[in-house]
């Protein structure tokens, strides 16, 4: 077989066979023959003419099986893990990882970086002194069974082919391809080894999906190929046309988890309980999602969960950084610049994430490009939700000013809030 042959299938729209999409994963990977402009021009045609969901599940398992896979024979059952599609503000990996962990379950997880507005998990980790994210798969397995999780940024072993298409899919305008998606997160899953999968799929405008019609298409599509791959999968969609809780930035956002984990109340812990839940019963702990929740509930007021934190801090940290010390060792940016409401009395309607999320990636919370440096200790504190009454003069977002104080526009933030 050559690439040429199935760069040409896929470019007259025929359906690829389950022996093409295996080379081709193995091209992506380095194991076979294939120039960058190749592999681009296959991206290109399946863009352009897709793939089924039997081609898109067979793309998922070469994918996932171009490096190794985690086997984690002998950790405690369930193996659980969840993924979002990113927003502004979305930190609920850092609440929900300890609290699965907390209720029983054993959770492996494969995170990425942030790119534009939406947040990556693995920068907020890196914001805490000493945390590691470049875990080896052996080191993960050890880890997860003497505390129950393990998280990692993506490794050359894991999903190899998926990290090469990923870089030219960005490079190639062929990223808003459904099929390519799906494949893409749920390749990742399967080699990380998890056996129950919770989707969040993020809609609204600080997300990748902006409509209920897009997010329910991403939703139903990453489920169907999910099934057919042999990972059991839920998904739910969830709003991200506000950002989610008060923080949005890395160690403002690490902070808030930790809000949430010693018992702050609000929209977003009622998220992280709300995602418990249906992962407790679709990992078969619970006998209901109402069940699911109340254990998470239960975990979060006797500390348990906070405590499960601290050995995962701990842990990933060599004992560098403990719940007991996180507070002082976060840095964060010195200016704060506190905006004030110069209008009419109003009740907010809407406080638009993309807007937060763009001024925080201007600080530097976020990366334009995959090269780009992120300053930590920068992003923007939200004091107002929709439904809060707002009175002139009231203080409505503070942002914490870095090296990129140059390019603040407090008039900016002031254009999220209606």
């Amino acid at each position: 077989m050559e690439i040429g042959q199935v760069i040409a299938r896929k470019r007259d729209g025929l359906a690829h066979s389950r022996e093409e999409l295996a080379f081709l994963a193995q091209a992506a990977a380095g194991n076979q023959e294939a120039a960058d402009y190749q592999l681009s021009a296959w991206l290109m045609a399946t863009y352009l003419n897709g793939l089924n969901e039997d081609e898109t599940a067979w793309l998922t398992l070469a994918m996932a099986d171009s490096g190794e896979r985690l086997d984690l024979t002998g950790l405690p059952r369930p193996w659980v893990d969840k993924h979002s599609t990113g927003g502004v503000g979305d930190k609920t990996t850092l609440v929900l990882l300890p609290l699965l962990a907390a209720c029983g379950l054993t959770v492996v997880k494969m995170s990425g970086r942030g790119l534009g507005i939406t947040g990556g998990t693995i920068d907020k980790l890196e914001s805490i002194p000493g945390f590691r994210t470049d875990l080896t798969p052996a080191e993960m397995i050890a880890q997860a069974g003497r505390i129950g999780l393990a998280l990692t940024g993506q490794t050359a072993s894991l999903a190899p082919a998926d990290k090469t298409l990923y870089r030219l899919r960005d490079a190639t305008g062929t990223v808003a391809c459904i099929p390519l998606i799906v494949s893409s997160i749920l390749s990742k899953k399967i080699a990380g080894g998890a056996e129950k999968l919770v989707l969040d799929v993020k809609c609204g405008s600080g997300g990748f999906m902006k409509t209920q019609p897009e997010a329910e298409n991403l939703a139903a599509n990453l489920v169907r190929v999910a099934e057919i791959a042999g990972l059991s999968c839920r998904a739910v969609i969830t709003d991200m046309n506000q950002p989610l809780g008060r923080a949005v930035g890395n160690a403002l956002e690490v902070l808030e988890a930790l809000d949430v984990l010693e018992g702050q109340s609000g929209r977003f812990p009622d998220l992280c309980m709300r995602l418990a839940g249906i992962t407790l019963a679709h990992a078969g702990v619970a006998g209901s999602e109402e069940e699911g929740r109340d254990r998470a509930m239960a975990a979060l007021a006797k500390g348990s969960a906070l405590a499960k934190f601290d050995e995962w801090v701990s842990a990933q940290s060599g004992g560098q950084t403990r719940v007991s010390n996180l507070r002082e060792s976060l840095i964060l940016a010195s200016d704060i610049a506190t905006i004030v409401w110069g209008g009419p009395a109003i009740v907010a309607s809407k406080v638009d994430a993309e807007v937060v999320g763009q001024v925080a990636m201007r600080l530097g919370a976020g990366r334009s490009s995959k090269d780009g440096v992120i300053d930590h200790s920068v992003g923007v504190r939200v004091l107002v939700e929709v439904g809060d009454r707002i009175e002139p003069g009231q203080a409505v977002f503070d942002a914490y000013i870095g090296r990129n104080d140059a390019k603040f526009d407090p008039s900016q933030l002031l254009k999220a809030v209606s």
